[in-house]
């Protein structure tokens, strides 16, 4: 039987961590927690960059493309699918980039940085850029329209757990 040779690998602080553990697993003290809520924030707004940059796109494309040949509507349900996708490879990706281990609270936390900084985001930029405040947004939306922004941002929150989990035979 071959035995594999682990090395040690470097995390996100430079801090040399032994094989098989993240950054995450080795932080004791006060000093580790804040190094580890400082990564978690970090994640969380990579992720949502990546997120958010995603959305972007899409809504340039939807608005400027799609809705111009089928309702805005149908363009929008359209969206949704490329969406979720595209949240599902940004979790992923940052997962990997930041060798977080699978546990739920820091998967959530993640998703919870992302979703708090989406609202924020969205309520400081994208509203005032349609030239709405937020009660004239919430009249404009029909039941349909006004789900799915709802669902996008619980994925959103969601996501890095779902993806976290490896299944081995």
């Amino acid at each position: 039987m071959r035995e594999r040779k682990e090395t040690c690998s470097t995390d996100q602080a430079g801090e040399t961590t032994p094989p098989g553990t993240s950054g995450l697993d080795n932080m004791s003290g006060d000093n580790g927690r804040l190094k580890g809520l400082a990564l978690l924030l970090k994640a969380g707004a990579v992720y949502f960059l990546v997120a958010f940059g995603a959305g972007f796109v899409f809504e340039i494309i939807r608005l400027q493309v799609v809705a111009l040949h089928v309702s805005e509507r149908i363009a929008a349900v359209m969206e949704t699918p490329t969406a979720l996708l595209a949240m599902i490879i940004g979790a992923q990706w940052v997962i990997d980039r930041f060798h977080l281990p699978p546990l739920p609270r820091i998967r959530l936390g993640i998703g919870f940085v992302a979703l708090c900084l989406m609202i924020l985001i969205e309520s400081m930029l994208v509203l005032p850029l349609h030239d709405l405040s937020l009660n004239q947004y919430l009249a404009t939306q029909d039941f349909v329209m006004g789900i799915l922004p709802v669902g996008a941002h619980g994925s959103l929150t969601a996501m890095p757990l779902l993806v976290g989990y490896r299944w081995e035979r």
